[in-house]
């Protein structure tokens, strides 16, 4: 069977967004009412120059006493974050989640149009486990040649 892509497995809803300048607060708001984990940050052109999220919301700002209303978004957001194209198969975003310890990646297309985050909500049980045996089974290979 062919496995999914991540296009595949992006849910249909409006993409979370906010300016640089926008507070913590609001983009937690955006969050609330768009039920994800992640608002991306764009620029006038609708360009991703950021991603801000609830663990970032809750380790940058609450955890550092910080007023969420007075804090910007271009202070605690991950500037640049990593991105996948449309056609990254979900084992191999799965893998890179993992890997690099986030649960949120910005989709994007060739012409640099954002498309949606992929959230490790996104995969289906037998994907998740289908990844941590490829990741698994990837570990003891190098084991064996790294000896």
């Amino acid at each position: 069977m062919q496995e999914r892509t991540v296009a595949e497995s992006l849910p249909r809803k409006q993409l979370a967004v906010a300016a640089p300048q926008s507070s913590a607060y609001e983009a937690a708001c955006i969050m609330s009412r768009h039920r994800c984990g992640s608002v991306l940050v764009i620029d006038p052109a609708r360009a991703l120059i950021g991603i801000f999220t609830e663990r970032d919301l809750m380790t940058k700002v609450v955890a550092q006493s910080l007023d969420p209303r007075a804090t910007t978004l271009s202070d605690v957001m991950t500037p640049r974050p990593q991105s996948i194209t449309p056609e990254t198969a979900v084992s191999d975003a799965l893998l890179l989640m993992k890997g690099a310890g986030f649960r949120h990646l910005p989709v994007v297309n060739q012409a640099s149009e954002i498309l949606g985050v992929f959230s490790i909500r996104d995969a289906l049980p037998h994907e998740i486990v289908e990844a941590e045996q490829r990741d698994e089974f990837l570990d003891d290979e190098l084991t064996k040649v790294l000896g």
